[in-house]
């Protein structure tokens, strides 16, 4: 039976299929592919970005790739042995640069498309937040006024600048990670220590 990789098709794909090129593992090829294709012994799930985890939690995959803060957002109950060293960036609280450098209010409302971690970073630093949760475009919210800040992530912060806001504070780090079900890793230990030790040595 092939082992079953969950992937993203979003931003991490390109790094992914970069990767396994790099290992010498086999991958499909080409843009507009079917989103389960078998290939030499594997069998390659193309899902969503946040689907990644829960395919793997479930069992459905044996293994995936995806972005730590993906998976800090959805807390899967998945192993996840290795830091593939791609797709980095940071998770970030921006303010309006005009209210950067003002105290902070002890409410404020947020728009993210991560609440779970937003929701955890405040609670941390003791700031009670109502949390607006976005599907994309958040960097639009506090220039409507639909949200005091936003906490997304960053990677060049261009973007941050174009829409008048910069960082006032770093939650997290993020980057590729394969992950692995935990019947699977026991289940087919093998074939799993062997796909992970060539993706290690290509890292």
């Amino acid at each position: 039976m092939s082992l079953t990789v969950a992937l993203s098709k979003g931003k991490l794909l390109a790094g992914s299929e970069a990767l396994f090129h790099r290992a010498g593992l086999p991958f499909p090829e080409g843009e507009g592919r079917k989103l389960v294709v078998s290939l030499d012994g594997l069998r390659f799930l193309f899902v969503k970005d946040g689907d990644v985890p829960t395919y793997v939690e479930y069992g459905v995959a044996d293994c995936g790739i995806a972005g730590r803060d993906v998976l800090l957002e959805a807390a899967s109950d998945v192993y996840e042995p290795l830091d593939l060293g791609f797709g980095r960036c940071r998770l970030v609280v921006a303010r309006p640069i005009a209210s950067a450098g003002a105290t902070r209010a002890s409410t404020a409302r947020v728009a993210t498309k991560y609440p779970r971690i937003a929701s955890a970073h405040f609670l941390e630093h003791g700031v009670s937040v109502e949390i607006v949760k976005l599907s994309g475009s958040v960097e639009l919210a506090p220039g409507l006024g639909l949200a005091d800040c936003i906490v997304d992530v960053v990677e060049t912060g261009r973007t941050l600048v174009e829409n008048g806001l910069v960082p006032v504070e770093e939650v997290a780090q993020s980057s590729a990670r394969l992950i692995v079900n935990r019947a699977s890793y026991h289940a087919r230990r093998q074939e799993i220590s062997a796909l992970l030790e060539s993706l290690r040595r290509a890292c």
